[in-house]
């Protein structure tokens, strides 16, 4: 609907220009007028916080408008909302903090932030009664949190299962259609802009993990620590899991889970991880590749819904932004806010009380009486083998198993015994298997 009322002009203050606050920039002044017409707002960027002001720019700014003291935007009374892109903790969490006391609405794509301090913002924006949006923080232009927070709002969600890291699902996608090594293929992602020249958040998962705990924190209504949130990486998954996993009919990928598992005292008991997993080759997210990201969504009354887009880059994350911003800046002009709450935090069950299929790839010598006593270390611990496959390796063998659904802990246990074995040289991989 075209608004017909005089517009009203909200001043926006920008933390971060780099590629997502630039593509931001560019797309208000795309899109100025078309917002205007459409929801009577005038959104001008007023103040931009940078490291280095007399640096060129890829959008133009008048005169004034830069700035390296990122403190003054927040204080600027011509700020009426703040935008907080600089990432990271300090100095984001102290600007964004006074901000809200300042009673001005933040918007952020800090997943960081958030994972960590999100219970202390959240409150302050609630006792500031302003909006703190970041639809950003999670899946970048994919929608995720509004519809979680919004539209499902009253539906029962039992689990949220997504790929949400681009660089390692570009990784896992070249070594399975290609054949690329782990190596080839993350120095291709850090030479596409994928992956940053140390990749450790990326591919041992805590960029995953932050988002998971932001992920259970919205659909589950109670607070989930980024520290409560089991993670394991990708840099462990070898070519031969993914010929194997291939030849069953499944794909690997780096997965962030977040499911109800009960209640405790009034409370949702929570199991959130990220780790990779063997994915069925016919569910949706097998067929997510390269630099993508799609988040599954399983609830009581809706059945099964997949959100899938960009996760990363300048504009679609900027997009994400632009929406929260026309939301806040909403709000505000008419004296309201979303507010958040006090959830409480969630009871988070122990990964070693969680149960499923596995896969266990490990090397052994091929001699009589190996796969025996391989399987008498299964059966001692009660893990049931559903198949097993095994390749010569010269003098050695490698036998690939799937278990049956079994508890965490027995497995941990199973392959602790196996590696006390003197015919077992390794056990390289442990994936646990999705089931549909």
């Amino acid at each position: 609907m075209v608004s017909d009322s005089p517009q009203k002009r909200i001043g926006v203050g920008v933390l971060g220009c780099g590629n997502v606050g630039s593509a931001l920039i560019a797309l208000l002044q795309e899109r100025q007028t078309a917002i205007a017409q459409r929801t009577g707002l005038k959104l001008d960027v007023v103040r931009v916080a940078v490291r280095n002001a007399a640096r060129d720019r890829s959008v133009a700014l008048a005169d004034g408008v830069l700035t390296a003291d990122a403190a003054a935007v927040v204080n600027d009374p011509r700020v009426d909302i703040v935008v907080e892109l600089i990432g990271g903790i300090e100095p984001a969490r102290e600007l964004v903090s006074n901000a809200l006391e300042l009673g001005k609405p933040v918007v952020t794509g800090n997943k960081e932030l958030l994972a960590n301090y999100g219970a202390e913002l959240f409150a302050a924006a609630d006792a500031a009664q302003v909006d703190l949006l970041f639809e950003a923080a999670v899946g970048g232009g994919i929608p995720l949190i509004r519809p979680l927070s919004e539209s499902l709002a009253a539906e029962p969600v039992r689990r949220v299962m997504g790929i949400v890291n681009g660089t390692t699902n570009y990784i896992l996608s070249q070594m399975t259609e290609h054949g690329t090594s782990y190596q080839d293929a993350l120095a291709d992602a850090q030479s596409l802009g994928y992956a940053e020249q140390d990749p450790t958040a990326d591919v041992e998962g805590f960029d995953a993990a932050s988002k998971a705990s932001i992920i259970a924190t919205v659909a589950f209504g109670a607070r989930v620590p980024a520290g409560s949130v089991y993670r394991e990486g990708i840099s462990s998954v070898g070519p031969a899991d993914i010929a194997f996993a291939r030849r069953l009919g499944y794909a690997i990928k780096l997965l962030a889970i977040a499911e109800r598992v009960g209640h405790i005292g009034g409370q949702p008991e929570l199991a959130v991880r990220v780790h990779p997993a063997m994915v069925p080759a016919d569910h949706p997210l097998a067929a997510v590749r390269d630099s993508f990201n799609a988040v599954f969504i399983e609830g009581d009354a809706v059945g099964e819904l997949m959100l899938y887009g960009r996760g990363a880059g300048g504009r679609p994350t900027a997009s994400a932004v632009l929406g929260d911003l026309i939301d806040a800046a909403g709000n505000w002009g008419r004296g309201t806010w979303t507010p958040i709450g006090d959830r409480g935090e969630a009871v988070i069950c122990s990964i070693d009380d969680l149960e499923s299929e596995f896969y266990i790839n490990m090397e052994v010598l091929d001699r009589p009486g190996v796969l025996a006593a391989v399987a008498g270390v299964f059966g001692r611990h009660g893990v049931s083998i559903r198949s097993m496959e095994q390749e010569g390796l010269g003098d050695q063998a490698r036998l690939v198993f799937i278990t049956h659904e079994a508890a965490e802990r027995d497995v941990q246990a199973t392959l602790g015994d196996l590696r006390e074995l003197d015919s077992v040289r390794g056990v390289p991989a442990l994936l646990r298997v999705v089931s549909r």
